[in-house]
């Protein structure tokens, strides 16, 4: 466990026994929230991790490398950026694919683009939520405002890396 979940760990524990203080009715609904999440979640992993995995020997590392690899450059920084405004689904697909893309050979910023593109773009978020709820006008608006923002990000991020010298084996030992 690292130190960071055993901080977490120690966090949830301290809010639950805030929880107990208002009562044991209130810390049963929590636990079993608790539960019914977990139950939820683990199907989810069973089944991504996995993917991620078996994508990971699928996807060769020359082609990964060419177009998302650090050598891309801006490239393939637009290129993650776009890729990640289409991956469909939630971060049980999005977080497992990038780490599939790292270990065949992406770049950190390239990866930074492409979970900033997911997030930003979202087409499958506009096609089902956005406009049918907020109308085209809103999404347009939305989309074209941040537009060039993934590639500014990893740009940042790129910028950054030599802060971080251990985030250049993202996803490798």
């Amino acid at each position: 466990m690292s130190g960071t979940q055993i901080a977490l760990a120690v966090l949830a524990l301290g809010v639950f026994a805030l929880c107990l203080r208002q009562g044991a009715a209130p810390a049963r609904r929590a636990a079993r929230e608790v539960g019914d999440g977990v139950l939820r979640i683990l199907p989810i992993f069973a089944v991504a991790l996995p993917m991620a995995s078996f994508l990971s020997e699928l996807i060769p590392e020359d082609i990964a490398a060419a177009w998302l690899g650090p050598e891309s450059g801006f490239r393939g920084l637009v290129l993650a950026a776009i890729a990640g405004g289409f991956i469909p689904g939630g971060p049980f697909v999005t977080f497992p694919l990038v780490l599939t893309f790292a270990k065949a050979g992406a770049g950190v910023p390239q990866m930074v683009a492409l979970i900033s593109g997911w997030c930003i773009y979202g087409i499958h978020r506009v096609i089902t939520w956005e406009y049918p709820l907020l109308g085209w006008r809103f999404s347009a608006i939305r989309l074209v405002a941040g537009l060039v923002m993934p590639v500014l990000i990893a740009l940042a991020a790129e910028a950054l890396l030599p802060l971080f010298p251990g985030a250049l084996t993202l996803g490798r030992p």
